[in-house]
């Protein structure tokens, strides 16, 4: 994609999580331009370098429907949140690329237990990435009151005592004590779903 300003990103959530896990992904692949966050209300900071896509223009929260269930479940809905997300961020005209993250929880052939994983969906109207992050076991008790139709953040502020997991931490650093927080595990299925855009093995 060639254009003669920088490229606008657009975000599909108002969750700040999201928009800085993408932040760190385009940093994550490599420095070539400047980037200037821009947040749902509209306030900017100058962050540091963007990534090989070419020089990024801004990176904006765009609040979008996922089109699937509030609490995913299995990978192919999941992965669904995400496109949809990213095809609606394009669909708002304004944006070279849509970006968007969906978390649920899905279980995996031959392993025990319902793990919380995550996927990311990059698009341009012509291409489109997808990328997930860890995946991470939820203790059986969280498991049990996701499959009875509870989902994963009000459970886990429940669980926590506390609100506004998901804003924060996220599942990801209660669940790893801190060691990986919800920033980083979306990065990483953001800069998987980067991959046809970086790299010229696709």
């Amino acid at each position: 994609m060639t254009t003669d300003r920088g490229l606008r990103l657009g975000v599909g959530s108002g969750n700040p999580a999201k928009r800085r896990a993408v932040e760190r992904a385009l940093e994550a692949v490599g420095a070539d331009g400047s980037t200037e966050a821009v947040g749902a209300d509209g306030s900017t900071e100058a962050d540091g370098a963007a990534g090989s896509p070419g020089a990024v223009e801004s990176i904006e929260a765009v609040p979008v429907d996922s089109g699937v269930s509030e609490q995913p479940t299995g990978h192919a809905e999941t992965v669904a949140g995400a496109e949809n997300r990213a095809a609606a961020v394009l669909e708002q005209g304004a944006y070279d690329l849509g970006v968007g993250l969906e978390g649920g929880v899905a279980r995996f052939d031959g392993i025990d237990g319902l793990f919380l994983v995550m996927w990311a969906a990059v698009d341009d109207g012509d291409r489109a990435g997808r990328g997930a992050g860890p995946s991470l076991r939820l203790p059986d008790g969280v498991a049990a009151r996701i499959e009875g139709g509870a989902e994963l953040g009000p459970v886990m502020d429940d669980v926590l005592d506390t609100t506004g997991v998901a804003r924060r931490g996220g599942a990801a650093g209660a669940l790893t004590n801190g060691s990986l927080d919800r920033d980083e595990a979306l990065a990483a299925a953001v800069a998987g779903a980067l991959g046809p855009f970086v790299s010229d093995l696709y």
